[in-house]
């Protein structure tokens, strides 16, 4: 019988249940709206974005390799070195960038591969669920571009 939080939060991770998006994701995600919002700075050094949005340089460090070769950064080194965007910020989805950091974002495992392995598949009488689950979470994804994300932004900017 699992008796403390502490346990039930062991079993899950055994089980390899995640709906959470990880740090890397929302860092990420946070690096790459800071760089569609300096866009025509050029390339904008790490340290940079790291103290503007308070994020360890480090952590940062491990990121940005995962989204360039993403084809989503574009980086220069050396004097006048940083990062920029590879694509325009309408281009950029939430979706590509999650993919990216988090892996598949499937809600179950059958559903992790292109094709459906698991032997229950044919019996299981709730996987309608979590196919239908898996797709309103990619179309959700897919529906929001950095852009989107900035214009959203500059709308709390409106005082009356």
């Amino acid at each position: 019988m699992i008796t403390t939080h502490l346990q039930k939060e062991e079993l899950k991770k055994k089980r390899g249940i995640k709906m959470k998006i990880s740090t890397k994701g929302r860092y990420a995600l946070r690096l790459l709206i800071d760089l569609a919002q300096h866009n025509d700075s050029g390339f904008i050094t790490l340290k940079d974005i790291a103290d503007r949005q308070n994020i360890s340089k480090k952590y940062l460090e491990q990121i940005v390799p995962i989204l360039t070769k993403s084809g989503i950064v574009q980086s220069n080194r050396g004097f006048q070195g940083g990062y920029k965007l590879a694509k325009n910020p309408d281009q950029i989805l939430v979706y590509d960038v999650l993919v990216a950091t988090e892996g598949n974002l499937s809600c179950v495992a059958c559903l992790d591969t292109e094709v459906n392995v698991c032997p229950r598949k044919e019996d299981c009488t709730t996987l309608y669920i979590y196919e239908g689950l898996n797709q309103v979470i990619e179309t959700y994804l897919k529906g929001i571009s950095l852009q989107d994300i900035l214009n959203r932004e500059q709308s709390f900017d409106y005082v009356i």
